[in-house]
């Protein structure tokens, strides 16, 4: 059913089904770039503060199987739809800014420890596309490694501080910190616009998984 789901999804895509999206198709992208150093201030004073933020598995319990020990944290601001009001109390010029996001359902800070490795996986629906906003990326690597990376269906990006990657994770990806420092992106999902009926299936199969 997922299969069949996702096949009807691409054909009524508004914007196609590439792996790895032109920003332009998204005007709203420009806006949320604008505001990244005020989101950046705000994960670092999070940091700084020695706050404990969860693994992504403690609050996501089904990544179990690409998420493990305490490499990969989650600070949620948004989880498929659901506010947590607490932590967007605690960066508030982040929540402001997502005001601009159409769509979107989940919103965290992704925060990748020293040598994280995040193995190769894909999601099951169509329905979101995913967002990354970089806020810091490590610039060296260590020695016999290519640093910090992602691929998308086999091609391999860089995240550029400041700069959005927009891609649809039911392609196979996978991310590596290869580098002393740690990897910190505003991760976005925000709604694919759909023609009808792909529009109405997609949010049936969303409401379900909520």
């Amino acid at each position: 059913l997922r299969l069949w789901l996702n096949r009807v999804l691409a054909a009524h895509s508004e914007v196609g089904d590439p792996a790895v999206f032109d920003n332009d198709v998204f005007p709203w992208i420009g806006n949320l770039e604008r505001h990244w150093p005020a989101i950046r201030a705000e994960v670092e004073a999070l940091v700084r503060s020695g706050e404990e933020v969860p693994a992504f598995h403690d609050v996501s319990p089904d990544q179990y199987k690409i998420s493990k020990g305490e490499q990969w944290r989650s600070f949620f601001l948004w989880g498929f739809g659901y506010t947590v009001p607490a932590n967007c109390a605690r960066c508030p010029q982040t929540t402001w800014a997502l005001d601009c996001v159409p769509g979107l359902t989940t919103a965290f800070f992704s925060i990748l420890a020293p040598g994280t490795h995040i193995p190769r996986h894909q999601v099951v629906s169509k329905r979101l596309i995913n967002c990354h906003l970089a806020l810091i990326v490590p610039r060296q690597a260590r020695p016999g490694t290519e640093g910090c990376r992602i691929a998308v269906d086999d091609k391999i990006f860089r995240w550029e501080e400041g700069k959005c990657l927009v891609f649809d994770d039911t392609y196979p990806h996978e991310v590596w910190n290869d580098t002393a420092e740690t990897r910190v992106v505003l991760f976005l999902q925000f709604k694919r616009p759909l023609r009808q009926p792909g529009r109405v299936l997609g949010d049936l199969f969303l409401a379900a998984v909520r």
